[in-house]
């Protein structure tokens, strides 16, 4: 491949550059292994891509030099085909992780606080519940991280790695502090302790909720 028939690194999609990565720790690994790696590494801090993602990156990859492929010999059961990168990849890649102008920020897109956003329009006790489920399923996630976290820590190339999912355990923590604090917020809202009461045809609502939410007024003070 010659220099004008290389791509600019910045026509790569980010997840080309995260299957690239995978592969740039010692050892051939296949699709589904890089899969496995990526469900246990890259989504606790980044997401990790489908398994048709990482098998259309590793053709892109193949396709420009930056990754090879050799096919298993009869001598197993299942044909399977494993992928290491190159040279070239791994100068692109170097290129790549070195430009702090493409990290860009973090983005956020949280879909539980995108409903608390809303919960003019939700039961208190729904509301309650679903923050309470997130709350769960966060710890089942930080248990997951700290699993990964002592698999890394057995590699010694994986130091880094190791690194990064020690910032994911940080981040889980305080998102269970703050998810922790949310439920205490809306415990605080007004009329909280009868949401129960007006949720409940048999007991009337509270007149002067009912007067705050027929004067039409904005959310904020306009």
């Amino acid at each position: 491949m010659t220099s004008s028939q290389k791509p600019k690194k910045q026509e790569l999609p980010p997840t080309a550059w995260a299957v690239l990565g995978l592969l740039s720790f010692p050892g051939e690994r296949t699709g589904y292994e890089l899969k496995k790696w990526a469900d246990s590494s890259l989504r606790f801090f980044y997401w990790s891509p489908a398994i048709s993602q990482i098998y259309a990156e590793l053709r892109r990859l193949e396709e420009l030099g930056y990754a090879a492929s050799v096919r298993s010999g009869p001598e197993e059961a299942r044909a399977k085909r494993r992928y290491g990168i190159t040279p070239a990849g791994r100068e692109a890649l170097a290129g790549w992780a070195a430009d702090s102008s493409e990290a860009g920020p973090p983005v956020l897109k949280h879909g539980l606080l995108l409903r608390v956003w809303l919960g003019h329009l939700a039961e208190p006790e729904l509301l309650r519940r679903m923050v309470t489920e997130h709350l769960e399923r966060t710890t089942g996630e930080l248990a997951a991280v700290r699993e990964a976290m002592a698999h890394a820590a057995e590699e010694p190339d994986w130091a880094f790695p190791t690194l990064a999912l020690r910032w994911s355990e940080r981040q889980h923590l305080a998102e269970l502090e703050l998810t922790r604090t949310l439920l205490a917020d809306l415990a605080e809202l007004p009329g909280a302790a009868h949401a129960a009461e007006r949720a409940d045809p048999a007991h009337p609502a509270d007149p002067v909720q009912q007067e705050r939410q027929g004067s039409g007024d904005a959310p904020t003070p306009g």
